[in-house]
């Protein structure tokens, strides 16, 4: 029974999507150790490290077996006996490899060989889904962008209106991240994909003198690329990858709590697109939770920890660890699995989102006139100075905000500004198309550099 609710066959879908379960299970991780084994059987049989006949029927062996649930017992009772982490599946499958060949399974290899190898593959596998699900995210937030380019709200600062921007303005920063991720993924690609055939300390000593040819052809034929040196110590590019999927989920995380708030009742600009049959609230009928942005922010913050735990692991004893390199067994299918989670709902999120246009006019509306102050200031700044300009709107802001008059109206009661405007300013002034003029132009330019790296990925 599961005890993590990562792994609960009832809340497990909150924690990773299935294509990426697939990828991390614990069948489908022994069902690619043994393809490892396989494959390692027979590159040493051609190069004559074991018999070329045992060699192929260790292969057979290995490829024969389906770990299914009896297999799986079988591979815990005699880790539980050996305490040793492989041990038990050496013996189960050593049972299985046919005459006797099973005396030449596992040869020169070392635990870390196998499970390094596995998870470079599985991480590639990863990256793959996260690279399709970050380019549609990428092209639904240029769409949003776009349809929003002249959709005028408030701009928040330290929860409070300060200055018109556009929604489409929003979408694009949220955009101008994702495309960033998506030229990050594609960078730390040429440090990913490398295997591990290396040994107990990593020196080769155990595959013989044709110890490079033997590990270029193990690693090339499940994929991957040779390393310059054994990394069975060095783990800095595993915690780069962590720190990306961190980077990624905190995206999806500030977007997501965008939302949030600004799907607050009192707000209501935006909101998760609905759908029939899901319910808010077990005793308020009424509501409609922004589940998929809470949900998000949850997804980030594990990714994190799982970053963290990553990190503490970079320091290894000598020229291997366990207590530091069994971390990662624990933290990267967790980060690669809730990773993976945010990515498709925030890819769910951006399509469904629904817009709410003439609440942001409204509230917009609502500050009577106090977001244009700083046009005001502009205004006046090359007549009296800036501080002066600042004081004397500052001032009648507070007069506006006193009394529940509009901005407009105090302005214009005011002789120290209007000594130095006319009417029909003031008037102009208070057009909030003003203070967005330029919020079109770097939308422009976050599209153009979206298209650019669509071509590039």
């Amino acid at each position: 029974m599961a005890t993590q609710f990562i792994d609960s066959q009832v809340y497990g879908g909150a924690w990773g999507t299935p294509e990426l379960r697939a990828i991390f299970e614990e069948e489908a991780r022994v069902t690619r150790w043994l393809e490892i084994l396989a494959v390692l059987a027979e590159t040493e049989g051609e190069f004559g490290l074991v018999p070329a006949d045992m060699a192929a029927r260790v292969a057979a062996g290995c490829r024969a077996i389906r770990p299914d649930s009896n297999f799986l017992d079988e591979v815990r009772q005699g880790f539980e006996a050996s305490g040793h982490s492989t041990q038990g599946l050496i013996q189960a499958v050593q049972k299985r490899c046919p005459d006797g060949s099973g005396e030449w399974l596992y040869c020169g290899a070392t635990v870390q060989d196998i499970a390094d190898t596995w998870m470079m593959g599985a991480l590639r596998d990863a990256r793959a889904i996260y690279a399709r699900d970050l380019k549609e995210t990428d092209v639904l937030l240029r769409g949003l962008a776009e349809r929003h380019r002249d959709t005028i709200m408030a701009g928040r600062t330290h929860g409070q209106q300060g200055l018109p921007i556009t929604f489409g303005f929003k979408a694009a920063s949220w955009g101008a991240e994702i495309s960033r991720h998506r030229q990050r993924l594609a960078e730390i690609a040429p440090r990913m994909d490398i295997g591990q055939l290396c040994g107990g300390v990593g020196s080769l000593s155990s595959l013989g003198p044709r110890a490079f040819e033997i590990q270029s052809r193990f690693l090339s034929r499940l994929g991957l690329r040779s390393p310059e040196i054994s990394w069975t110590s060095s783990r800095d590019v595993l915690a780069e990858w962590c720190n990306l999927m961190v980077l990624i989920t905190a995206t999806a995380d500030r977007i997501g709590h965008e939302v949030y708030n600004l799907q607050r009742s009192e707000v209501g600009e935006v909101a998760e697109g609905f759908v029939p049959g899901t319910v808010g609230s077990i005793t308020m009928p009424h509501k409609r939770n922004p589940e998929l942005s809470e949900h998000l922010g949850t997804l980030a913050r594990v990714a994190r920890h799982s970053a963290a735990m990553i990190a503490e692991s970079l320091v290894h004893d000598h020229e291997r660890d366990g207590r530091s390199w069994k971390v990662e067994w624990q933290a990267l299918p967790q980060i690669s699995l809730v990773a993976g989670k945010a990515l498709a709902l925030l890819r769910s999120l951006v399509a469904n989102l629904e817009v709410n246009q003439q609440r942001m006019l409204a509230n917009l509306d609502a500050s009577r006139g106090l977001v244009q102050s700083e046009e005001i200031m502009l205004a006046l700044m090359p007549r009296v100075g800036r501080h002066s300009a600042h004081r004397l709107v500052y001032e009648a802001a507070a007069v506006a905000r006193e009394t529940s008059r509009p901005l407009k109206d105090v302005i214009l009661e005011c002789s120290a500004i209007m000594a130095h405007l006319e009417p029909e300013d003031v008037e102009a002034l208070f057009d909030y198309r003003r203070s967005v003029r330029h919020c079109g132009t770097m939308i422009d330019r976050v599209l153009a550099q979206s298209g650019r790296t669509e071509m590039s990925t």
